[in-house]
């Protein structure tokens, strides 16, 4: 593999950190800038709206730019809200530089991915994918835990500047790794990238990714009550038991892309089912710790298994405009993260019980499937119906064959 896709990972280090870290800070914001945990929650929400704004949008306007020029614009765009996050003087000015930090976090991704897949062989793609993403699952394990102690004992403006310094470690790999003989996009034009996204593939794809980790995001956004009033653990070990979730994760990353360059749809379904299977079990597996812990590695296994060939599928079905489809995916992951939480909270709200997210979160997942078999289906009519195509019909000598047009 390149050693480019180190420079990419690094980035989705960064990118990860930034994302998740505020979860762990909401408490010290709230008593530094005298806002309620609740009015501190909207920090998460301005970074995910900037995701599913900034993703599709700036993949459309740089679609004409150097590849390798975008991917350090959007670091360098990040370091800024970062930063900035750091300096800001009060709630507003921080929920502005929050927003801004996200805006680049798809678009990065969704660029990335297309950089990763032409720097490899064919039955690489996914595989690339999945080097890339590991920077992001690896930030759950390290990057996460580390920068939120860093603003629980120097402040939590003190994580924001750590978080830029990772972006201009970034921008440094970037710069040095990314070589420019693959770094340019086609000249395709900002309407035909748009044209690309009419196709009803790219949108059940999307459809897909919504639905699916919509499902993780139901579960995960409550893990911890149900490990704190279910499985009995103490407030102070849910720090550890996350980042056990990112070791699931990664090594669901992994395999999803090692298992999608030999079958795409294969993992992708077999990944949705796995997650369907570990979701419906979390009432049984949240009764002892011990069960409870494997639940929250195997929850992280099964989600991300289905990552790479996700990513993969939309990109070939908008093939393009693969940056902007790809980047479209990033969204539609932010979405899934909004939607799962609140479906997954109106379970609780209905007094359904501390596993109930889990539960809604199974239903989810069987509806990414429903969606992902449609998707089969319309591809397989397509192929079926497409003008012109040939195949090759045996004659009777094994060494004739003739091309029959249907």
């Amino acid at each position: 593999m390149p050693l480019a896709l180190l420079a990419l990972a690094v980035g989705a280090f960064g990118l990860g950190t930034t994302e998740f870290v505020m979860m762990g800070l909401l408490p010290d914001v709230a008593s530094d800038l005298g806002i309620s945990i609740p009015t501190a929650g909207h920090l998460v929400s301005a970074y995910a709206l900037g995701v599913v704004i900034g993703a599709p949008l700036l993949a459309a306007v740089t679609a004409r730019m150097s590849r390798r020029t975008v991917l350090i614009g959007l670091m360098g765009l990040f370091v800024a809200g970062n930063a900035l996050s750091a300096l800001a003087p009060g709630e507003h000015w921080l929920l502005a530089a929050r927003f801004l930090s996200g805006l680049p976090h798809g678009a990065f991704f969704g660029v990335g991915a297309v950089v990763a897949t032409g720097m490899v062989a064919p039955e690489r793609k996914a595989r690339s994918v999945s080097l890339m993403f590991l920077g992001l699952t690896l930030a759950n394990i390290a990057g996460v835990p580390v920068a939120t102690l860093m603003g629980q004992h120097l402040g939590w403006r003190a994580t924001f500047l750590g978080v830029s310094a990772i972006g201009l470690a970034a921008i440094a790999s970037l710069a040095l790794l990314i070589p420019h003989d693959h770094a340019h996009a086609p000249a395709v034009g900002l309407r035909r990238e748009l044209v690309a996204l009419k196709s009803v593939p790219v949108w059940l794809a999307l459809g897909t990714t919504v639905a699916g980790f919509g499902a993780l995001f139901a579960a995960y956004s409550y893990i911890t009550p149900m490990l704190t009033d279910s499985a009995g653990y103490a407030d102070s070990s849910v720090t550890l038991l996350l980042a056990l979730f990112g070791v699931g994760a990664t090594a669901g990353n992994l395999l999803g892309g090692r298992l999608a360059d030999h079958s795409l749809r294969g993992t992708l379904f077999g990944g949705l089912t796995s997650l369907v299977v570990v979701l419906a079990l979390f009432p049984v597996l949240m009764s002892t710790p011990w069960s409870a812990a494997a639940a929250v590695v195997l929850l992280g296994t099964a989600a991300f298994v289905t990552g790479s060939p996700l990513q993969l599928m939309v990109m070939e079905k908008a093939s393009a405009a693969p940056s902007l489809a790809s980047s479209a995916n990033q969204a539609a992951f932010n979405l899934a993260n909004a939607g799962g939480a609140w479906i997954g909270g109106l379970a609780l709200a209905a007094g359904l019980g501390a596993t109930s997210p889990a539960l809604t979160g199974a239903a989810l997942a069987v509806l990414g499937l429903g969606v992902a078999a449609v998707a089969a289906v319309v591809d397989r009519r397509r192929v079926d119906v497409s003008p012109g195509r040939e195949r090759v019909v045996a004659t009777h000598l094994p060494e004739q064959a003739e091309a029959v047009r249907y």
